[in-house]
């Protein structure tokens, strides 16, 4: 009996040394993947900053209660790492100059760490604001019935908007009402469709079950589904021709009626009437030639490229008077041009990885618009920036080295990073413009334009000095280490966006049509151009940063010609 009471205390005991053990390891896991989460989210929320903006992410450290404050009035030397005066670097005339290569390293391990740390700041201040207005928002229009959303076959077709956290339905009427549309609809969420045509197929009321992102007890569609509404008419004095764009006086082609599809014969057609009758038909352009008005889009036959002189238009008003009805006056109605706007993965993955790879503030969003428009696919980025993918940029939340996308968007300048890929689009912009839109993103976000009070303190300077040099390595390493590069300057995309887009695309290895690429031209802007007071007659480089910056701009010129690559514009040239 007594052995028998011996061997079950034994076994009680290592059975309680046993679970000890199992609860001990089981904390310790938990405890491991909490650190391990929490440093992802930290580097997911902030990539990327030069050695000189130490000073910036501490003092938002400071503000979260990382750091004690008082560790910043007192920094030490390692705090103060790139915060002297600006210094012009000894320029070396080797490919890769010694100034620039010793600072690749430490710059980029740091620049990882703050790039969109902005982003992450500003977007629960303005989702609180949603919340707020829930209480507030009325949802002035007609609602109409939950009906079928087939994403191949959309009847309302007439603009498309996305804002995956901040949708709301007074937010999509708007939108749709702003560009003249009859009904609104809304799927998934966050999606926003316009159109003048009703859906045909309805669907049960209980489909459209999904709540929108930005207002919480909202129904804005469901799983292809949409709850449309039928838009407010706009209130007196704001005309539905508000938004009416005047493109110019062009040669009219030789039969009106086989190059667009819809007209209109009425005597003393004006332009309100043009253009209300063409936004109805849902089409982009009106076209006026003295008592007739047509409606259609940029094609082969009227590309919209060559005007001619406003005088063989005369009247730009009242089209009864254009010269012989040779020549006819183009306006852009508020509609969307969307031949081009449907995007998706790759269905295969890439053969080819290939970097789109710019200086911060190069115009990447905006090449990136371009190139998703043109292919039909959807652009990565090496980054994920929440605000790129709530404005539809939906290659943000997939992974970089998925090869679902046509390419992949890089601000990275290290050896590593650029032998990843296969080739690059590498944009380059002047570095004066780079220099002062990278540093509005920076204090004001995508959209928006940084205060009088950022750029007269001691952060402007501090920004040049760092960023400057960046400007240059960024370039000098893609040359150096880049496999297959092709070189293209933001200012001749811009000026000549078809056949500069038409070399992108083929470098992609992607066929597009004349007409495509017609419809990105239309809708070329996107959604990402700054808007709001701009300063005038604003220069917020000194002297010496300018004689710091020019010889960076030699540098680099010198090292494209050395690659028998074309220099750089000559609004580059130092000033």
């Amino acid at each position: 009996m007594a052995k028998a009471f011996f061997r079950l205390q034994k076994f009680l005991r290592r059975t309680q040394f046993l679970l000890f053990f199992l609860t001990a390891a089981y904390l310790m896991a938990g405890s491991l993947l909490l650190l391990q989460r929490t440093r992802l989210v930290i580097q997911q929320g902030s990539r990327g900053t030069p050695a000189n903006q130490a000073l910036p992410v501490l003092d938002e450290m400071s503000r979260i209660g990382i750091i004690d404050p008082q560790t910043l009035q007192n920094p030490g030397p390692r705090l103060l790492v790139g915060m002297d005066a600006l210094q012009e670097p000894a320029l070396d005339p080797r490919h890769s100059p010694h100034w620039l290569t010793s600072r690749n390293s430490e710059l980029r391990q740091l620049r990882r760490r703050w790039f969109h740390r902005f982003t992450s700041d500003q977007e629960p201040m303005q989702t609180a604001g949603f919340k707020a207005m829930k209480h507030t928002t009325e949802h002035k229009g007609t609602y109409m019935g939950c009906f079928t959303h087939d994403s191949r076959e959309r009847t309302l077709k007439g603009a498309v908007f996305y804002d995956l956290r901040k949708m709301t339905v007074a937010h999509c009427q708007e939108a749709c009402a702003e560009r003249a549309y009859t009904y609104a609809g809304l799927a998934y969420g966050a999606e926003c469709y316009c159109g003048n045509t009703l859906p045909a197929a309805a669907s049960k009321p209980e489909e459209c079950n999904s709540e929108c992102k930005g207002e919480k007890g909202s129904v804005c569609g469901g799983v292809n589904r949409l709850s449309v509404y039928r838009v407010e008419e706009l209130r007196a004095g704001a005309r539905r021709w508000r938004n009416v764009i005047y493109r110019g006086c062009f040669r009219a082609p030789e039969n009106l009626t086989d190059t667009f599809p819809a007209s209109l014969i009425q005597p003393n057609v004006t332009v309100e009437m043009c253009s209300e009758f063409c936004s109805k038909k849902e089409f982009p352009l009106a076209v006026i030639r003295r008592q007739e008005c047509y409606c259609g889009y940029p094609t082969g036959r009227f590309p919209l490229r060559d005007g001619t002189d406003g005088l063989h238009c005369s009247g730009t008003r009242n089209a009864s008077s254009t010269a012989e009805g040779q020549h006819c006056l183009v306006y852009q109605t508020p509609v969307q041009d969307t031949r081009c706007t449907d995007r998706k993965f790759l269905t295969t993955k890439s053969k080819v990885f290939v970097a789109l790879s710019s200086f911060p503030g190069a115009g990447n969003t905006w090449a990136r618009h371009l190139i998703e428009h043109a292919t039909g696919y959807y652009t990565g980025s090496y980054y994920f920036d929440g605000a790129l993918y709530n404005k539809g940029f939906k290659g943000e939340k997939d992974h970089w080295r998925s090869r679902r996308t046509i390419c992949v968007k890089t601000h990275e300048s290290g050896k590593t990073e650029i032998e990843m890929f296969d080739s690059a689009i590498l944009l380059i912009r002047n570095p004066y413009k780079s220099l002062v839109a990278e540093f509005n993103r920076k204090y004001a976000g995508h959209l928006g334009y940084a205060t009088d009070r950022n750029w007269k303190s001691k952060e402007w300077p501090d920004f040049v000095n760092s960023y400057a040099s960046w400007w240059a390595s960024h370039v000098l390493e893609w040359l150096k280490y880049g496999k297959r590069l092709l070189i293209v300057h933001y200012e001749d995309l811009k000026q000549s966006l078809i056949p500069k887009l038409k070399e992108m695309v083929e470098f992609l290895n992607v066929t597009v049509t004349e007409d495509r690429l017609l419809c990105v031209e239309n809708n070329r802007d996107g959604n990402f151009k700054r808007s709001g007071a701009k300063q005038k007659n604003f220069e917020p480089f000194t002297q010496e940063m300018k004689d710091l910056i020019n010889k960076y701009i030699l540098t680099v010129d010198e090292a494209l010609r050395g690659r028998n690559f074309s220099g750089l514009p000559r609004e580059y040239v130092p000033r």
